[in-house]
């Protein structure tokens, strides 16, 4: 299954066993362009790809131009204008411009470099990757950038030719309940660009049985959240039902600053849910920071649809804030 989160380190990867490798970066396009500024495409020496710099209608030349870039061991910004007829034979809605920056690892970024930026990655630390296109200067930066961390914003600095690109940590969704509706939300989230963890005592429904190479934890849930943590990267779903199971998890969730909590029950079951949480010493504001019921109202009927309306609102808070 294809990931568009993992692009640096694929690069690393392909690098170190020799093959060579070139990451393509989106560093100016049109308003509507199917992929925003900073999304990635990484091509491997032979010819191998993972990632994607447009809907498909300039990722060709793209490849063509980085094995080239790679033997000559130079970086290169190319440019591609797309009439709205071009536009719309590969599904686009408009025409525009697209401008994309090439990199051999090795020779232009440096493997140090971005060994760094995986390392920051892996250990969730927001970092930008700077690059001055007129002096050639590469460096990473760890803070500085709060406005576009924030807002998760790659892009050119004003008036200027260096260009920073934002790698916030990966988003990581965590639930509690290894129930159907986790079946569905699972794969799709993952395809969202999310690493999923399962929290559930129960072996029996947390097996691997039913949730193949997935990372299941056993352990209680307030244990196992405070085990692994919730940041500002995080969206918490709630599944089980079970506030033996779900409330423990409930209290870590709001003193953290997980970005989504996500409790699944009736209203009826919710107004219950906050009464317990007042009673625990929550306050009111404090509550209202959980989605219940959760997802998006469209009307689901079954795990999958459920699924959809839940990966939906969390997308929307993700984007667009509570």
């Amino acid at each position: 299954m294809q990931r568009f989160d993992n692009i640096p380190e694929q690069a690393l990867d392909w690098h170190r066993a020799g093959v060579g490798a070139v990451l393509a970066t989106v560093i100016e396009t049109w308003g509507s362009a199917p992929r925003r500024v900073g999304s990635q495409l990484v091509i491997s020496g032979d010819g191998q790809i993972e990632g994607s710099v447009s809907g498909g209608c300039v990722e060709g030349a793209v490849i063509m131009e980085a094995l080239e870039a790679l033997e000559e061991t130079t970086a290169r910004e190319l440019e591609f204008g797309v009439s709205d007829d071009d536009a719309f034979a590969v599904g686009l809605a408009c025409g525009g411009t697209i401008r994309v920056l090439l990199e051999p690892i090795g020779s232009v970024l440096s493997a140090e470099v971005l060994a760094e930026l995986v390392a920051a990655r892996s250990a969730r630390r927001p970092v930008a990757y700077v690059v001055d296109l007129d002096t050639g200067e590469r460096r990473l930066d760890l803070s500085g950038h709060e406005d576009r961390f924030r807002m998760d914003r790659s892009g050119f600095e004003e008036n200027s030719r260096t260009f920073v690109a934002i790698h916030n940590p990966p988003l990581r969704l965590v639930v509690v309940g290894a129930v159907h509706i986790t079946q569905a939300l699972l794969p799709m989230a993952r395809i969202a660009g999310y690493d999923p963890l399962v929290i559930d005592p129960r072996e029996a429904f947390a097996s691997s049985d039913r949730f193949p190479g997935e990372t299941l934890v056993h352990d209680w849930p307030d244990e196992a959240v405070e085990a692994h943590g919730l940041d500002s990267r995080t969206a918490l779903v709630l599944l089980t039902h079970d506030p033996k199971l779900d409330d423990p998890a409930l209290h870590a969730a709001l003193r953290s600053d997980c970005f989504y909590i996500g409790a699944l029950g009736s209203t009826r079951t919710h107004a219950k849910r906050e009464a317990r949480l007042i009673e625990a010493g929550f306050t009111a504001d404090e509550i209202a920071r959980i989605h219940g019921p959760i997802g998006l109202d469209i009307g689901a009927s079954g795990p999958p649809e459920i699924a959809v309306s839940i990966l939906s609102e969390m997308t929307q808070v993700l984007r667009k804030g509570a």
